[in-house]
């Protein structure tokens, strides 16, 4: 029988006021896991469960892919590290080189359109990667709910209740903010606003001799800026092995950064147009007022849990507001949900939320995972690199640890004198009785893709011999870590 349906006014009516509920509040959705957040923690954990077969869905509010890393952090900032450099070579090393190119200027436009162009590329590639293994990706910001389920502010407008049997945050982190200094992206900024800067800065302070401030640092530089450096600690690089942080201060100060350190910024003030810092001594408290176009606040980064709502089904933080772990397997004190990445203990590092991401995932899979905390590397992507991974020597002294170091200049590199670029070291430190390699430190070309060997040689529990006894290519930079290696247990031969 064919039925006929005639729909009244007021049927239309209702109808057209469910669709607009809907539209605001639809029907779960059910996943095995749903991660937050599709930094690199984020996207590569949401990849990989779906590689293990787990029916699979991220949540990002960004209109793309990639988290802070992709848009404004690691990737653009290393695009302006690479064409800022090459800027600056042909200023200032092309003409010895035999290279004669004319009068070299800056065009900013186009350099920051370069950027943008490789940012744009990769997060499509994470969108493809995202379709390639059937990840969907619900475009919101998301609250938690309970264990099992979480509702999305949807980007559309409206909002949808998600739930999964696992939930996985990667919310990642901020810049942190700093009392006394009122942040525009414009004259004070972070590092979001100094990727987009509209001019070089005639004098540009930055707070904080860490990575982002040195990366960023060196960029304006080379392009121009007067750069002053302000750290509180009596040396730049947190975490770097004493030694090579000397001579890397060293060496950027040779390329015109200014440093200020053992001193403790106050506040600041704008007028006229500049920014006015207030400092002192942290040692005999003498005060001094700096002044700047552009102040670039870069003293470290804090967790982003802000309408995440861990509050709803009682997940923990720490003091730094850190979401803490429960156990190995990166569950919070909620079973279900887990944490990986900036937003939870540990370096803040890209490849460290990777690993993380992929480790939780095969913990809800199979029960099994690994991260090794002890071969986490640390890279500086100024010229020179600066690259290091496990203890330093001061570690390893409060630790009561007996040690042996080896080190080997790149002046005696062959690869690195035909490049005329041979400034810095390889320096590798073992343990007294067993040769094992506790720590590897490098200031100097390519140090960001040297420091592999290090980790792979440290993560299989290598000696400085087994390293040393591997033929490595010639000419190659590589050489200068064997022969460190060399030095370590024995005596290296080209030097």
């Amino acid at each position: 029988m064919i039925c006929s349906l005639v729909t009244s006014p007021r049927v239309a009516v209702r109808s057209s006021a469910w669709r607009f509920a809907r539209a605001y509040s639809s029907s779960a959705k059910e996943y095995d896991t749903l991660v937050i957040g599709a930094g690199p923690g984020g996207y590569v954990a949401a990849i990989k469960a779906a590689q293990l077969g787990q029916k699979t869905a991220c949540i990002e509010k960004r209109d793309t892919l990639g988290g802070t890393c992709l848009n404004v952090g690691c990737i653009p900032s290393k695009a302006l590290l690479n064409n800022s450099h090459l800027f600056h070579e042909a200023k200032h090393s092309f003409a010895k080189r035999g290279i004669d190119v004319g009068e070299v200027k800056l065009n900013l436009p186009q350099l920051l359109s370069d950027k943008d162009k490789a940012v744009a590329g990769l997060t499509r590639g994470i969108e493809m990667l995202f379709k390639k293994n059937k990840v969907d990706w619900i475009k919101g910001a998301a609250t938690l709910k309970s264990a099992t389920q979480v509702d999305v502010a949807l980007n559309s407008g409206g909002s949808e209740s998600v739930t999964a049997k696992n939930i996985i945050i990667a919310t990642g982190s901020e810049p942190s903010p700093f009392p006394g200094f009122e942040i525009d992206e414009r004259q004070i900024i972070t590092s979001t606003g100094a990727l987009a800067l509209e001019k070089v800065p005639e004098k540009m302070i930055v707070i904080g001799g860490g990575v982002i401030g040195l990366e960023l640092g060196s960029v304006w530089s080379r392009l121009g800026s007067e750069v002053t450096v302000v750290e509180f600690l009596p040396a730049i690089g947190a975490g770097m092995d004493a030694e090579l942080a000397k001579n890397f201060q060293r060496s950027l100060a040779k390329q015109g950064i200014k440093f200020k350190t053992s001193t403790k910024v106050i506040d600041s003030e704008k007028r006229d147009g500049r920014v006015f810092v207030n400092v002192e001594g942290a040692k005999n408290g003498k005060r001094e007022t700096l002044e700047a176009d552009v102040v670039l606040l870069s003293i470290g980064r804090r967790p982003y849990t802000e309408g995440l709502g861990l509050e709803n089904v009682g997940i923990a933080v720490d003091s730094r507001g850190r979401v803490e772990m429960a156990d190995g397997q990166f569950r919070t004190s909620v079973s279900s949900i887990r944490v990986i990445g900036d937003v939870t203990a540990g370096p803040m590092l890209a490849h460290k939320a990777e690993e993380e991401g992929i480790a939780a995932v095969e913990h809800i899979t199979n029960g099994h995972g690994h991260v090794n905390y002890n071969v986490i590397p640390s890279v500086i992507y100024t010229h020179p690199e600066v690259a290091w991974v496990g203890k330093n020597e001061q570690q390893l002294k409060e630790e009561g640890i007996k040690f042996r170091v080896g080190s080997f200049p790149f002046a005696a590199n062959s690869r690195a004198k035909t490049i005329d670029d041979a400034e810095g070291m390889v320096k590798i430190i073992t343990d007294a009785e067993t040769d094992r390699i506790l720590g590897a430190h490098i200031i100097g070309p390519n140090a960001g893709e040297m420091i592999a060997e290090a980790c792979l040689a440290m993560e299989y529990g290598g000696s400085a011999e087994d390293v040393a006894r591997t033929c490595h290519a010639h000419p190659t930079m590589s050489e200068a870590f064997k022969e460190a290696c060399m030095s370590a247990y024995s005596k290296p031969i080209h030097f």
